[in-house]
């Protein structure tokens, strides 16, 4: 799979060619995990609709759920203004975080809501 052009261009990625992305839930609009991608991963991403990421530690790309079973159909893809950041809408199916968590940013609250 190879990314079109016209968005290869508009991408701003760091020393290793990986850009972000954040992951949104469709249904309630929560953030669920910020991953890394590289063109592939997001090339495959908006050609299968199974979000497919960079792994940093690994070396390689991973599709989400593809052995946890805690997969997310992609719904939309949007860039952001300065073409660094991605933003994937998923439906979440089972934990997003690896911990087995539905998100990410379930364990630690720094500064709670004002009431």
């Amino acid at each position: 799979m190879k990314l079109d052009p016209a968005i290869a261009s508009r991408l701003k990625r760091d020393g290793n060619g990986l850009f972000s992305a954040v992951v949104q839930e469709r249904a309630t609009g929560q953030v669920l995990m910020v991953a890394w991608m590289d063109d592939d991963a997001l090339a495959r991403t908006l050609e299968t609709r199974e979000a497919t990421y960079y792994s940093r530690s690994r070396g390689e790309q991973w599709v989400k759920g593809l052995t946890s079973g805690h997969t997310q159909h992609v719904h939309s893809v949007r860039l952001d203004c300065d073409g660094d950041t991605v933003l994937l809408e998923v439906d979440q199916i089972g934990g997003a975080c690896h911990t087995g968590d539905h998100t990410c940013f379930d364990a630690d609250l720094l500064l709670a809501p004002e009431s």
